[in-house]
C-alpha cells in the first residue's frame, strides 16, 4: 500500500513538546504542500488537534522524507525519540482507532471524528489529497459510524470538555455560585459552555478576539460577551477559566493571574487549560491560590471513563480489525473492480438517457403504455448492445473463454446467490 503514518500524542508526549509541532488552521495549506513536495510523498494529510500532530502520507520510499521534514521545523528538535510510526496495515487501523475515538484521551469522544473530518478536507482542499488517502480517509469515517453505532463506546458521549466541566464541579468551586470566564470561541469552549449550563453554573463571560464570534456564543448560553483586549480587567471576576483559543503564544500570563488575585484577595482561582499551544502559561501554577490543569492532567479524570467503556472498546477494536482487513481486500481488488465499475457506469447513462426520453414522451401526452413499453426496449437494447456484439466476436474467433464466462454469469444459481449480496453501486463496509 505504501502508507505511512506517524506522529505523536497525548501518550506519546508530553503537552509542553505537543505544543511545538501543533499546526494552527490558517498553517495547515502551506504545510501540506510543502509535505506534497518532498521525494517520495504522493500524498499527504495532517491532522493536528490539541492531543496529537499526526501525518498520513502515501510515500512508497518509506516514511524518512516525512520525519525528516517534522523534526527538522523550527520546533521540532528532539521530536525523533516521542515519534510513533506505523506502515500499511498498521497505518490504516492506527487511523481507523483514531476517528472511532478508541485513541482519545477520553474514551470515545465524539469530537475526533469531526477534527478527521476536517484534516481530510483540508487536504482535499489542498490538492495533497489523492485516491488512495481520499478512500482510506472515507472508509474510516464509514468504519467510525459503525464502531459508534454497533457497540456502547457511542453511549452518553463524552468529550474533554465535559471532564474538564466535572473536574470544576468536584473542585472547591461551587459552580452554580461561581463566574466562569471562557476564554476562546470555538467547538471546545461550545462543548463547555453547553455542559456549563447544564451544570447550571452561576455566570458566564465569553471573551475572544473577535467580538462577534464571543456575542454569538454568549448569546446562546445566556452569557456575556468581551473582547479578549479586556481580559485582564474581567479576570479578577473569574472563579473558574476554561481556556481554548488557536494562538500560538499564551493568552492568560502569570502577571495577569497575580494580579487578578490581589483584587480577589486571594480568593482561589481554578483555571482550566484546553489549548494545544497552551493558553495559559505555565508559572502560573506557582502562585498560590491559582489551581492550574492542562489537558495532560486530565488524564487522571478519565481512568473511570476507559474502566467503563473497556468493554465496549473490545468490540469496537473487533469491528476495526474486520474492517482493516476488508480495506485490505477492496485495494487488492481494485484492478478488478474497475471494469465492474464502467460496467455500472454504462448501465446508469443508459437508464438515464432512456428515462428522461419517457418523460419527455410522456410530457408530450404519448400512451404511457406505449412509453413503458418503449422504455424497456431501448433499455435492453442499449444495455446488451456492447455485449451482444462482444460475443459475436468471440463465437466468430472462436473464444471459448469468453462464452464460458458469460455462461457462469448467467447460470441460474449464480443468479440467485447474487440476490443477496449488497448493491454493487454500495462502498465496501
Amino acid at each position: 500500500m505504501s502508507l505511512i503514518a506517524l506522529g505523536i500524542n497525548h501518550r506519546s508526549a508530553p503537552v509542553a513538546l505537543r505544543e511545538r509541532v501543533a499546526f494552527a488552521g490558517d498553517a495547515l495549506p502551506r504545510a501540506l504542500a510543502e509535505l506534497r513536495a518532498l521525494p517520495g510523498v504522493s500524498e499527504a494529510a495532517l491532522l493536528s488537534t490539541c492531543n496529537r500532530t499526526e501525518l498520513y502520507a502515501v510515500a512508497p520510499g518509506g516514511d524518512e522524507a516525512v520525519v525528516r521534514w517534522l523534526t527538522s521545523r523550527p520546533d521540532g528538535g528532539g521530536l525523533e525519540d516521542y515519534l510513533y510510526r506505523h506502515r500499511d496495515a498498521d497505518a490504516v487501523r492506527h487511523l481507523f482507532r483514531v476517528a472511532a475515538g478508541l485513541d482519545s484521551l477520553v474514551l470515545g469522544e465524539p469530537q475526533i471524528l469531526g477534527q478527521v473530518k476536517e484534516a481530510w478536507a483540508t487536504a482535499r482542499s489542498a490538492g495533497a489529497l489523492g485516491s488512495q488517502l481520499d478512500r482510506l480517509f472515507q472508509h474510516a469515517f464509514v468504519t467510525a459510524k459503525r464502531a459508534r453505532s454497533e457497540t456502547r463506546i457511542g453511549n452518553s458521549p463524552v468529550s474533554v470538555a465535559s471532564v474538564a466541566v466535572r473536574l470544576a464541579q468536584e473542585s472547591f468551586a461551587r459552580l452554580e455560585d461561581s463566574t466562569v470566564l471562557l476564554v476562546g470561541a470555538g467547538e471546545t469552549i461550545e462543548l463547555a459552555a453547553r455542559h456549563l449550563v447544564q451544570a447550571r453554573a452561576g455566570r458566564l463571560l465569553v471573551a475572544n478576539r473577535t467580538l462577534a464570534h464571543a456575542q454569538d456564543l454568549a448569546s446562546r448560553h445566556g452569557g456575556v460577551a468581551l473582547p479578549l483586549a479586556g481580559l485582564e480587567r474581567h479576570l479578577a471576576e473569574a472563579d473558574v477559566v476554561f481556556s481554548a483559543t488557536a494562538s500560538r503564544e499564551p493568552v492568560i500570563s502569570r502577571t495577569q493571574v497575580e494580579a487578578a488575585l490581589q483584587a480577589r484577595r486571594h480568593r482561589p482561582m481554578l483555571l482550566i487549560d484546553l489549548a494545544v499551544p497552551r493558553d495559559i502559561a505555565p508559572d502560573v501554577a506557582e502562585l498560590k491560590d491559582a489551581y492550574l490543569y492542562t489537558v495532560d492532567d486530565l488524564e487522571r479524570s478519565v481512568q473511570e471513563n476507559r474502566r467503563n467503556r473497556r468493554e465496549a472498546a473490545d468490540a469496537a477494536e473487533a469491528i476495526i480489525d474486520l474492517q482493516v482487513v476488508r480495506y485490505a481486500e477492496m485495494l487488492a481488488a481494485g484492478p478488478l473492480n474497475e471494469p465492474l465499475r464502467k460496467l455500472r457506469a454504462h448501465g446508469e447513462n443508459a437508464r438515464a438517457d432512456a428515462l428522461e426520453r419517457a418523460r419527455r414522451q410522456l410530457a408530450a401526452g404519448h400512451d404511457p403504455e406505449e412509453v413503458i413499453e418503449r422504455l424497456a426496449h431501448v433499455l435492453t437494447n442499449r444495455l446488451l448492445h456492447a455485449p451482444t456484439a462482444a460475443v459475436r466476436e468471440a463465437a466468430r474467433v472462436g473464444n471459448l473463454e469468453l462464452a464460458s464466462a458469460i455462461e457462469r454469469i448467467l447460470h441460474p444459481d449464480h443468479v440467485r446467490d447474487l440476490r443477496d449480496l449488497p448493491d454493487a453501486a454500495d462502498p465496501a463496509p
